[in-house]
């Protein structure tokens, strides 16, 4: 069976662009909260030029809200980096544990938005995926993001991994019992022609709260 590249096309682009605009909308507030502070500074100095007394640590305090503003700033900009390298240079090698942390980044802000917490929990072993990172990022978002409507606000999806000779194991994990019902319109044909593109299988366990992704780690899965 060949792979529906139509679809993955389609969606690839549709996920591409959710994530670039939730990275923008954190740098667009980044540059607010910066903005806000440089005209405090601005205020400051107007009144120092006034001769009012100005207090030190109020401007140390000042200036270190918009130093950290600038980290925060600067490790958005290194994901989104990261992110779009994954697209333009697709075949790739790649950590699980630092894939986790790129989808953690990316995904933290939607995630928060209907009130779910996520949690990673980093691989005991390294082992390392070869292929094409930006399926493998575009089919976890979406089982992510299954997951998030599944179980609803104030939960918490877990993820993890385990390695089983050539194959990874990507489990995502909420509360048994959370979910009685199961969900037939998952996974969708968006789903089914990333997991072939990736020769991936998923595994959804909905009343133990599990679903796991197995793909394989050598080079066949380029």
């Amino acid at each position: 069976m060949k792979s529906n590249w139509k679809v993955i096309g389609e969606t690839g682009l549709q996920f591409f662009g959710k994530m670039s605009a939730s990275i923008s909308h954190e740098i667009k507030n980044v540059m607010a909260i910066i903005n806000e502070n440089a005209g405090l500074l601005e205020d400051l100095s107007f009144m120092e030029a006034k001769g009012i007394p100005i207090d030190g640590e109020r401007i140390r305090t000042i200036t270190r809200r918009i130093q950290s503003q600038i980290q925060r700033g600067d490790r958005i900009i290194k994901n989104m980096n990261r992110f779009a390298h994954s697209a333009d240079n697709p075949l790739r090698s790649l950590e699980i544990e630092d894939l986790f942390f790129l989808m953690e980044a990316l995904s933290k802000r939607l995630a928060a938005m209907r009130g779910v917490t996520l949690k990673l929990t980093p691989p005991t072993e390294t082992f390392v995926f070869h292929g094409n990172l930006f399926l493998l990022e575009h089919l976890l978002w979406q089982c992510l993001d299954f997951a998030m409507e599944l179980v609803g606000p104030e939960n918490t999806i877990e993820i993890g991994a385990i390695q089983r000779e050539q194959n990874a194991k990507i489990r995502l994990t909420w509360p048994a019992g959370l979910i009685q019902d199961e969900c037939e319109d998952f996974p969708t044909v968006r789903e089914e022609a990333l997991l072939l593109a990736l020769k991936a299988r998923l595994d959804v366990r909905y009343r133990d709260g599990e679903m796991l992704i197995t793909l394989p780690l050598g080079e066949e899965c380029k």
